[in-house]
């Protein structure tokens, strides 16, 4: 009796720890050797877990549908137009200042000679604020009708809309004021588009060499 209490006791306890007892869910390395424990070792049925499921090869954030991953030239028109804004009014009111000082060297320092230095400061704040801004504008508005028009996004867009911003900046000065202005924008866009690839160009390069 007390012999059989203790199995019977013993078996209870197997049970309950998942031990291999003869009423307890034992697990033997045949019952495991049709489980796919990928990279893993054999220790439970339950970590049947393909260690390459776990790896995160995709961007960690939603997006709506049919949204893309990087704001097109609508969207950063905005950006564009406001920064060049302020570019141009912290420019000017810099130079505003110089002009105000080279102008006033003369005069002592007075309520006259500051109001002439902050007037000159306010008047070129607002014409480089006013040049960039618009420039920034035209830039944009062809930004966002070549891409549209093209349907694609790349650095081409950007060439397009820099020389056409300068031609029609230009417009007022003729042939030659066209043609000078679309050959400014051209260059600037065309650094800007060679500084954006010189990583992936620098790299081409290194691969062909090797």
């Amino acid at each position: 009796m007390e012999g059989g209490g203790g199995n019977s006791k013993g078996s209870g306890l197997g049970s309950l720890f998942g031990a291999g007892g003869a009423g307890g869910p034992g697990y033997s390395h045949a019952d495991l050797a049709g489980v796919p424990l990928t990279g893993m070792s054999p220790l439970s049925p339950y970590l049947n877990v393909d260690p390459r499921y776990l790896i995160q090869d995709t961007d960690e954030f939603i997006l709506p549908t049919g949204a893309n991953k990087t704001r097109g030239r609508f969207e950063l028109a905005f950006f564009t137009i406001g920064g060049c804004c302020m570019t141009g009014a912290a420019f000017g009111a810099l130079n505003g200042l110089r002009l105000g000082l080279k102008e006033t060297h003369s005069m002592a320092w007075s309520k006259p000679r500051n109001v002439q230095i902050l007037n000159m400061v306010t008047r070129q704040g607002a014409v480089w604020a006013n040049t960039l801004g618009s420039l920034a504008l035209l830039y944009s508005a062809f930004g966002v009708i070549v891409e549209k028009t093209r349907g694609a996004e790349d650095d081409l867009n950007t060439v397009a809309a820099g020389t056409m911003t300068g031609m029609l900046y230009k417009c007022t000065g003729g042939v030659r004021g066209i043609a000078r202005g679309g050959l400014a924008g051209l260059m600037l866009t065309g650094l800007y588009a060679l500084y954006n690839n010189w990583e992936h160009m620098k790299g081409s390069v290194q691969r062909q060499s090797l």
